[in-house]
C-alpha cells in the first residue's frame, strides 16, 4: 500500500523530536516533488551497479536512499534508470551524490532528490552494499524506516511509528 506524502513541516509540528530530520540540503530533480514510503538502502561510491540491479526489482512503493558519500564526481542515477524505477513501482530516490540527465529527469513521474548533477557516468563494478543502515545528515536510515521528502527536506520515523 503506497504511503501518502505529508508535508515535512507538518510532520515536524506533529512529531517534534521523535521525527528524525536529515540536515542535508537536497535539490529535487524528478517530476514528483513530495514523496513518501518505506526505504531500501544502497551504499556505494561512484559505482551504481547495485542501484541498477535494485531498480530492476519491483519497488512496491519504496524509496531508495543512496549513500554515495557525497561524491559529485560521477552520477549515480540518470534518466533511463529513473524511468525504470518509475515503471517498476518505486516511489522515489534520495541520493547523497549526483544525478545526470536533469532536464529529462524533470519530466519523469518519480521523486528524485540529490546533491547535484554531473554528466559523467559512474563505474559498474558492483562495489557497495544493499539494505544496510546508512548515515548522513545526522540521521541513520535503516531499511523499513518510513521516509517523507519534499522541497523543505527529508524526514523519517521508524517503520513502527504512526504516520497519518
Amino acid at each position: 500500500m503506497p504511503t501518502t506524502p505529508v508535508p515535512t513541516a507538518d510532520l515536524v509540528d506533529e512529531y517534534g523530536d521523535q521525527l528524525r530530520v536529515c540536515d542535508m540540503q537536497f535539490t529535487s530533480y524528478g517530476a514528483v516533488r513530495s514523496f513518501a514510503g518505506p526505504i531500501r538502502t544502497v551504499a556505494c561510491h561512484e559505482d551504481n551497479a547495485l542501484l541498477h540491479g535494485l531498480l530492476r526489482e519491483p519497488g512496491e512503493g519504496h524509496v531508495v536512499v543512496v549513500d554515495g558519500r557525497a561524491s559529485l564526481r560521477t552520477a549515480l542515477l540518470g534518466d533511463l534508470m529513473a524511468t525504470r524505477a518509475r515503471d517498476n513501482g518505486w516511489t522515489g530516490l534520495v541520493i547523497l551524490g549526483a544525478v545526470r540527465d536533469s532536464a529529462v529527469l524533470a519530466g519523469v513521474s518519480l521523486g528524485v532528490q540529490a546533491l547535484g548533477t554531473n554528466p559523467r557516468k559512474s563505474a559498474k563494478a558492483g562495489q557497495g552494499e544493499i539494505d544496510v543502515p546508512v548515515s548522513f545528515g545526522g540521521v541513520t536510515f535503516a531499511p523499513g524506516d518510513i521516509l517523507h521528502a519534499d522541497e523543505d527536506g527529508v524526514v523519517l520515523l521508524p517503520s513502527s511509528g504512526a504516520v497519518r
